[in-house]
């Protein structure tokens, strides 16, 4: 079965064209380092048999970072056909990489995807072939790729453009080799890896560098872009359209209003999705869920009284998937909200709005297309990191990722948060979601000061025009996203209510202990609950449900339930329970909430995203980021349990004179340290030891 290539340029349509090709699912977004792997699929065309094989979004064959490396490896590498997907509103520069396919002697196939009804350019399409060299197709990847049946590969055209350019200075190097053109168009361009990939030596590679002109890769750029100016004004009308510029932008890429406006926008999605509509659809599946189970449950009492068996399959089983499941609702509708803001084009704008402010810290304006979706899942999001330039923006912000609060913990905020501060504990999740941004921005900043420096990092970045959310792509992302909650549901989740409900019903010397008195999980939490006493919560159930959340965050909620005896699918009954002094699982003060809470929002993600982070980052690396996680959470925790007691003792007054007094004193310090240092002569070199001091 033949295999052909699909590549194309970042946002160019090329894993939809992928998607409505082979009838897959991927997942599609309209910025760089969607697809960070090649993915592979199978798709039939008159008659014949073929395989797709998708690669991460590249500009050209010399690669500036990983997932371009991954691209440009396969290209070179493969004898296979390409099909080159561009974006007609950026054909000039996504024909650049056609360039490059060409002048590698790729058979090559472009196909030119008309992504909105208004178009930057009108193409005549017969004229455009003659002049490539290569066959030239028109579709829609999304809406009709009926045109693809007219599929044929080939490469007439020799860039002639090549010719301008003096390569007399490195040809000697190269006139052993069939393909010395080829190799003097890449060392032009400095591409290291292409060389190491044809076994020349460092030594020679860097001899051959030295003789190049200092603006090599200028002349390469020019000539090609020269060649491109011709093709597109014989070959194309253009239309008095400007691509992705809206008067939208005036409002949202504001400098003063971008950042509010960004904050209005997730306040609505979190009420929407965690209150009104979100709570309203949850209420109405957990009341379904009780009409279901209930029967059950009265039939396993009735023929296996209350019994062991009967609590493991009402209280573990039943009872756990219950649980996350009424919680279903608020997770499809937090990543329906999502995917509005990908299919909008409005996520690659927040991208531009925080490059500055990431950059301060040693991320990159792309480390926001990860932090973002790590507000959905943890897992994948930290994969992306993959297309960082720089190794050491990749590490950080890998590391920092999982301070993202993710869906699965909406569980927790809902059910604890929602039994302390009714109403008012939307603004507890967006003070927690907020708080995890900060907290991942401050922990970047300190390690780009001490062992992960950054150094100033490409960043790429286009702005497609708004655009209306497909109906289509939504639905297959809502239905993936469901389909992988459930699936959790059904191993992870199952799995660990079952050692969670044995470890608290058997002790170490395995006899039953049916109220968990003695039980094994009942010792490792008091173990271990004097550690959390500081923090404003040392009930062993509490911490035996943060270690049972280790797998999985949605556990923990089933956790609870669990200990306290009540119906995990009642949700409301479990936050009830959470304010009764004879529950298992008990909160005596706000303080001790917020505590909790904060806590669960920063220790260590779920076993899933630990062993993503180690396939990404290393071994070292994510045992650095975990110890960093539970200090982390630790140190916060404290701080705020502290500051709310203070402030239930005390009063907001008192805390606010308390906070201003450190503020100013912290001021003067810092003030008095400032002008130590002006003391210091300009260019004072025997003095500047002490001045430091």
């Amino acid at each position: 079965m033949e295999e052909i290539l699909l590549v194309g340029n970042p946002n160019a349509g090329k894993t939809t064209f992928f998607n409505s090709l082979t009838r897959a699912n991927e997942h599609v977004g309209n910025w760089h380092g969607v697809t960070v792997e090649e993915k592979k699929k199978e798709f039939s065309l008159n008659g014949e048999k073929f395989t797709l094989v998708d690669t991460p979004g590249i500009y050209s064959l010399t690669p500036l970072s990983f997932e371009e490396e991954v691209s440009c490896k396969i290209v070179l590498e493969s004898k296979l056909k390409v099909i080159n997907i561009c974006d007609l509103n950026n054909l000039q520069r996504n024909l650049y990489l056609t360039l490059c396919l060409i002048e590698a002697g790729k058979e090559v196939c472009v196909v030119i995807n008309e992504i909105d009804r208004r178009q930057k350019y009108k193409v005549n399409r017969e004229k455009l072939e003659a002049l490539l060299g290569v066959k030239v197709l028109m579709l829609n990847a999304e809406k009709n790729i009926d045109e693809i049946k007219n599929l044929d590969f080939f490469n007439k055209k020799t860039p002639n453009y090549l010719k301008k350019v003096d390569f007399s200075c490195i040809l000697p190097q190269f006139s052993n080799f069939d393909d010395k053109i080829y190799l003097c168009v890449k060392a032009f361009e400095r591409d290291k890896s292409f060389f190491i990939r044809q076994n020349f030596k460092e030594e020679d590679i860097e001899q051959i560098f030295s003789k190049l002109p200092e603006n090599s890769m200028e002349i390469i750029a020019k000539a090609r872009y020269e060649f491109l100016d011709e093709v597109i004004e014989k070959a194309c009308v253009k239309n008095d359209f400007v691509y992705g510029k809206s008067k939208l932008d005036k409002i949202l890429l504001n400098k003063y209003l971008a950042f509010p406006c960004f904050l209005v926008i997730l306040a609505i999605i979190f009420y929407l999705t965690f209150f009104s509509l979100g709570a309203l659809l949850s209420d109405a599946l957990s009341s379904l869920l009780s009409l279901i189970t209930t029967p059950i449950s009265n039939f396993l009492l009735g023929h296996l009284g209350d019994s062991f068996v009967y609590h493991l399959f009402n209280d573990a089983i039943f009872g756990g998937v219950a649980t996350v499941l009424s919680f279903l609702p608020q997770v499809v509708l937090l990543f329906f909200f999502l995917s509005v803001l990908e299919d909008s084009g409005y996520l690659s704008r927040v991208a531009f709005i925080f490059e500055d402010i990431l950059g301060k810290v040693g991320l990159s304006g792309k480390s926001v297309y990860t932090l973002l979706m790590g507000f959905g899942c943890s897992t994948t999001a930290i994969m992306t990191a993959r297309n960082m330039d720089n190794k050491n923006s990749k590490i950080k912000t890998a590391l920092v990722c999982p301070y993202m609060s993710c869906s699965a913990k909406i569980p927790i905020y809902a059910v604890v948060g929602g039994a302390f501060f009714g109403a008012n504990n939307i603004f507890v999740i967006i003070g927690l979601y907020l708080l995890g941004v900060v907290v991942a921005i401050t922990i970047s900043k300190l390690l780009d000061m001490t062992v992960l420096k950054s150094n100033n990092q490409t960043f790429i970045l286009e702005f497609p025009p708004y655009r209306h959310m497909s109906l289509k792509r939504t639905g297959k992302v809502l239905l993936e996203n469901s389909k992988h909650f459930l699936v959790k549901v059904g191993s992870i989740m199952i799995s660990m209510n079952v050692i969670v409900f044995l470890l608290s019903s058997f002790s170490f010397s395995f006899s039953y202990c049916p109220d968990g008195t003695g039980s094994m999980l009942q010792t490792i939490g008091k173990f271990l609950a004097p550690i959390f006493a500081p923090l404003g919560f040392d009930n062993w159930a509490v911490v035996s449900a943060l270690l049972a959340g280790l797998v999985a965050k949605e556990v923990v909620v089933s956790s609870i339930a669990m200990f306290n005896g009540i119906d995990s699918s009642a949700t409301r009954l479990i936050s009830e329970s959470l304010l009764l002094p004879t529950s298992v699982v008990y909160f005596s003060s706000n303080a001790s909430v917020l505590s909790f809470l904060v806590f669960s929002l920063l220790y260590v993600p779920c076993i899933a995203s630990v062993s993503m982070l180690i396939q990404e980052v290393g071994k070292k690396w994510t045992i650095v980021g975990v110890i960093i996680e539970l200090v982390t959470a630790y140190v916060v925790s404290f701080i705020v349990f502290n500051i709310a007691f203070a402030i239930e003792i005390f009063g907001w007054t008192f805390v606010l004179i308390l906070l201003a007094f450190v503020f100013i004193l912290l001021s003067l310090i810092f003030i008095y340290r400032f002008i130590k240092r002006k003391k210091c002569p300009f260019n004072c070199k025997n003095c500047q030891k002490k001045c430091k001091k």
